[in-house]
């Protein structure tokens, strides 16, 4: 159920409590054990040698754990172990890369926001294990203007019709469970492959690759709020409610699309390095203090809901949730690897066909207008930031008869390059009687994007063609391939990414002079599929 309301209730935070979510502050307790010993400095009998107990937290809920480290100290119960607490906040990407590289910095007991960050604290032998599943919850949630919930059927809907503004999903659980979403919500939307990558593929290109990833959902929510700002924002429904408490003028709205959605769902886990069942059972005893029915209101007025994810009190928040099926660690995995891989930026050559056969009509265009419009189309896909360069090939058409030439050198995509680039792939025109002078043209692109490498970038040839190599006087496909593969270099890969167009396309010489490359082939039998595949030729990178 799809549902948004802006009834408005205060947060109550000291002026300390704000102190410590800004700060991350240490906060140490110590509850009150059976044995006989020196006075507690919260008052009454104590340990002489308590458990010390290291537990690290997301920012927003180590005042609700801090509570309840009260709450249990307070209860003077013989049936509690003699326990300290030492509690510190830190963003749930690092307390996981600190656990998995077992730094001095590793925690005895972690609640992160969002337990998919378990499996990425493992060290390699063993990964972390959940004393207790959730102790909160908040759901995704997406965040915009009224203008930009037309249509909220589906997260992969949402994000192709508006301007997605993801928190880093390396280090930022909204981000990270927003593209979880789209592939959770599959089994009810049926999308293909090739419709998720049209939309995530782009999105990885444009926030991926920025100098400094978004982190402050905050800043974004005030982007998002700006009249007529087309931004959405996936965050908790908690940072949601938050943000609305502190700025009641605000015109954003929250959304959960139809299709469902996923969970910060906070679990308490033990990540030290011996005696788990100690550190376990001390979690545990923790968080029946933070479930109980006495903190329930605080947890509410944080904007937090119950681990059963009962709805906030005072209509605030979303409503009632549809719940997603929350993903495998191997699907968060290849989720955070696919997005790192996406995100690299570019240095690429694209080589485009002008041979005489380009000039054959297919669908009431020739095949150099539908390869032009691919190669157009594709040039909004890559960042700023990246670097592209503009050949062209057919037969002795370039120095010293070469079978290309260089058209726009390989440089930054400023404003300039982009114009530059596109103004000389529109005037292109098939050169009559001109052969396809393929292989000689990729091993002669190969080498010069080698010799400008960019060792922080995806190196790659982008190499558009209608036919096959025809060039009497070039190596045969042997030579070539083996050419290619002497060129090869793991330590400095610059791969081909072979796009085919129209029935003439040699699929079985695409392939072997990619596969040479470590690259891949694609060919597009129709031109309505022109697009896909080059959707496809990124997300292969």
């Amino acid at each position: 159920m799809t549902k948004s309301n802006n009834n408005r209730r205060p947060v109550y935070l000291t002026a300390v409590g704000l102190l410590v979510l800004s700060l991350g502050a240490v906060f140490v307790v110590r509850s009150f054990g059976s044995e006989s010993g020196a006075d507690g400095f919260l008052g009454g009998k104590s340990c002489d040698d308590p458990t010390q107990i290291r537990l690290s937290t997301t920012p927003e809920v180590q005042p609700l754990l801090e509570s309840a480290a009260k709450s249990l100290a307070a209860k003077k119960d013989d049936s509690t172990a003699c326990l300290q607490f030492t509690i510190s906040a830190a963003p749930s990407a690092k307390v996981a890369k600190d656990v998995a590289g077992s730094t001095d910095n590793r925690p005895d007991l972690w609640v992160p926001d969002s337990s998919l960050w378990v499996a990425q604290a493992d060290d390699g032998q063993k990964v972390p294990t959940i004393a207790v599943p959730s102790i909160a919850t908040s759901p995704l949630v997406l965040v915009g203007r009224s203008d930009n919930f037309a249509d909220t059927s589906s997260w992969l809907g949402m994000f192709s019709r508006a301007q997605p503004a993801l928190l880093d999903p390396l280090s930022q659980s909204p981000g990270a469970l927003a593209l979880l979403a789209i592939q959770a919500e599959r089994q009810k939307t049926s999308a293909t492959d090739n419709q998720v990558a049209a939309v995530v593929v782009p999105t990885a290109q444009k926030l991926g690759s920025m100098a400094k990833p978004y982190t402050d959902v905050n800043g974004l929510f005030s982007r998002a709020g700006q009249a007529g700002s087309g931004l959405v924002v996936p965050a908790s429904e908690q940072s949601f409610v938050k943000y609305q408490d502190e700025h009641p003028d605000s015109e954003l709205k929250a959304i959960v699309p139809r299709t469902g959605t996923l969970l910060l769902d906070y679990p308490v886990v033990v990540t030290a390095q011996s005696n788990d069942e100690v550190f376990s059972d001390a979690g545990k005893a923790l968080a029946a203090e933070l479930i109980s029915n006495a903190a329930g209101t605080a947890r509410d007025d944080a904007g937090f809901r119950d681990p059963l994810t009962s709805e906030l009190g005072g209509g605030r928040g979303v409503g009632t949730i549809t719940r997603l099926t929350a993903p495998s660690a191997v699907a968060v995995n290849k989720t955070l690897l696919s997005w790192t891989r996406l995100s690299l930026s570019a240095h690429s050559l694209a080589v485009v066909d002008v041979s005489g056969s380009m000039a054959e009509v297919v669908g009431g265009k020739t095949r150099m207008q539908l390869t032009i419009e691919a190669a157009v189309g594709g040039l909004r896909l890559f960042p700023d930031n990246a670097a592209l360069g503009l050949w062209t090939f057919s037969t002795k058409i370039g120095p010293l008869g070469a079978d290309f030439r260089e058209v726009v050198p390989i440089g930054k995509l400023t404003a300039a390059q982009r114009q530059k680039i596109t103004a000389n792939l529109v005037v292109q025109k098939p050169i009559k009687g001109g052969g396809t002078g393929l292989y000689d043209s990729a091993i002669a692109a190969v080498q010069a994007v080698r010799s400008s490498y960019d060792s922080s970038a995806v190196n790659a040839v982008l190499l558009f063609t209608d036919g096959k190599n025809d060039d009497p006087g070039s190596l045969s496909l042997a030579k070539a391939v083996q050419t290619l593969e002497g060129l090869r270099d793991p330590a400095r890969p610059v791969r081909i990414i072979a796009l085919g167009m129209g029935p003439d396309a040699d699929a079985n010489e695409l392939r072997q002079l990619a596969q040479a490359t470590g690259g891949q082939s694609y060919v597009a039998k129709n031109p309505s599929d022109l697009r896909d595949v080059f959707i496809s030729a990124l997300q292969s990178r």
